[in-house]
C-alpha cells in the first residue's frame, strides 16, 4: 500500500545508503562543494529525508565520517570566552576530548585520514573553513587574516595530536595535558591574535 512509504525514514538500509552516498560526495567534492541535494540524488532519495534524519549538512558530515564529537559544537562553546585566552581554551578542550572515552574513535578517524587522501581533504576543509575560520570570525578577525590564522592553528593542533596520540613521540606523549597546554598554547595564541605577517610572505 502507498501509505507504508511513510515508514521509510526508519529503514536502516535507507540511512546507510544516504551515509554511503554522503561519504562519496564529500570525498569527491569536499565539504564546501557537496550539497544536500547532490547527496540525496546519489542516494536516490528526496532531500527532505536527509533533513529528517540529520537536520543539517554539518550533522550529516559528522555521521558520514563517523566522528565521535562535533567540532562545530566545540567551536560554539569556545566562542563564549575572550579571544586573549582562546589558544589555551582551544588546546585544553581538544586534549580533554582525546583523553575522554571518545579518544579511541578520534584516533581511528585521524588514522583513516592519514591513510586516505580524500578523507584527509574533506576533514581538513571542514575543520579549517567551517570550524576554526568561523570561530575566528566570531571575534571579528578580518577575512583576509582568518584563513591564514586558521590554517596555522590547525597545523599546530594536528601536529600535537599526531605526535602525542598517533605516533607517540616522547616525552610529549607522556606529559600531563596541562603541561602540553602550557608549552603549546602561547604559540596557538600568537597564531590567533599575534603577528603572523612573516608567515604570509
Amino acid at each position: 500500500m502507498r501509505g507504508r512509504t511513510g515508514r521509510r525514514p526508519g529503514n536502516p538500509d535507507t540511512r546507510q545508503a544516504i551515509l554511503d552516498a554522503a561519504a562519496g560526495e564529500f570525498a569527491r567534492s569536499g565539504y564546501g562543494g557537496a550539497t544536500m541535494r547532490g547527496i540525496a540524488a546519489a542516494a536516490g532519495v528526496d532531500t527532505a529525508l536527509l533533513h529528517h534524519y540529520w537536520g543539517s549538512k554539518n550533522a550529516l558530515f559528522m555521521a558520514a565520517v563517523q566522528a565521535p564529537i562535533d567540532p562545530a559544537d566545540i567551536a560554539r562553546r569556545l566562542a563564549q570566552g575572550e579571544i586573549s585566552d582562546l589558544g589555551r581554551r582551544l588546546l585544553s578542550t581538544l586534549l580533554e576530548q582525546w583523553e575522554s572515552p571518545a579518544g579511541p574513535a578520534l584516533l581511528a578517524l585521524v588514522r583513516s585520514a592519514l591513510g586516505d587522501a580524500s578523507t584527509a581533504r574533506m576533514l581538513r576543509e571542514f575543520v579549517v573553513s567551517q570550524v576554526v575560520v568561523k570561530l575566528l570570525r566570531t571575534y571579528r578577525v578580518p577575512d583576509d587574516e582568518a584563513a591564514l590564522r586558521g590554517a596555522l592553528v590547525v597545523s599546530q593542533v594536528l601536529g600535537v595530536i599526531t605526535a602525542r596520540y598517533v605516533v607517540g613521540v616522547e616525552p610529549l606523549a607522556s606529559l600531563p595535558p596541562e603541561a602540553v597546554v602550557a608549552a603549546v598554547a602561547p604559540t596557538l595564541q600568537r597564531y590567533i591574535d599575534g603577528d603572523v605577517t612573516g608567515a604570509g610572505g
